[in-house]
């Protein structure tokens, strides 16, 4: 291979990796702050989002956490605070047109379309590390569970909301709700944002199951 081979190959791989981290407005995170659910609320988990996203080179935009929060008189809904799409992962794939269509059974959330923000495929159920659960707190329609909710998907007890105390517990006790990645579970178990509640909101409660404390992060502003 010549010198001048070389160098057109690394320039068309740069410009690849431009192109990519200038038209991501989507990802799951590759890693959570390491303190189970609690990301210090919601401030702290769009402050990690925009973290990663400037580490990949996609900090020319605001990110938000998909995450809803639940309160008797303000609730937060995670499909309100995303933006209006469209969103596409590192590697230039839409996963979904607008909000709609993200809750819809038409969008592109899959395994292989839901990315990192280095551009790579998180494990999931059948791989050695099974990474497959998301924290959301959402339902499936991207809203916050009713205040007090106890009976969800048939799982009687505290709930503690659905959000681990509004992503602020890492306690043993409470529960978050949870997506699978991979759409992987059986019947009613493989939403991509509401699978299943946590059986804890510590760090070794979350990978118990099969997480690892990741969630979504989407662009609200998809034209810097």
């Amino acid at each position: 291979m010549t010198g001048f081979t070389i160098v057109s190959a690394a320039l068309s791989m740069l410009s690849w990796q431009s192109a990519g981290a200038q038209e991501m407005t989507f990802f799951i995170t590759s890693e959570g702050p390491g303190d189970g659910a609690n990301l210090s609320g919601i401030v702290g988990a769009d402050q990690h989002c925009q973290q990663l996203a400037e580490q990949a080179g996609a900090g020319d935009r605001t990110w938000h956490a998909y995450l809803s929060q639940s309160s008797p008189a303000a609730p937060i809904d995670a499909r309100d605070r995303i933006g209006k799409g469209p969103w596409y992962n590192a590697g230039g794939v839409m996963v979904a047109r607008n909000v709609d269509d993200l809750h819809s059974e038409s969008n592109n959330m899959t395994k292989e379309t839901i990315l990192d923000e280095n551009g790579n495929i998180v494990s999931g159920s059948g791989d050695e590390t099974n990474r497959h659960d998301v924290l959301t707190g959402s339902r499936r329609n991207g809203t916050a569970w009713p205040w007090g909710l106890i009976d969800v998907l048939n799982m009687d007890g505290d709930n503690h909301q659905l959000t681990c105390g509004n992503w602020t517990s890492n306690d043993e006790n409470g529960s978050a709700m949870l997506g699978h990645h991979d759409r992987s579970g059986f019947t009613g178990y493989s939403s991509w944002n509401a699978a299943h509640p946590s059986v804890g909101c510590g760090q070794e409660n979350l990978r118990s199951t099969g997480g690892d404390g990741l969630f979504y992060c989407f662009a609200v502003n998809t034209t810097p």
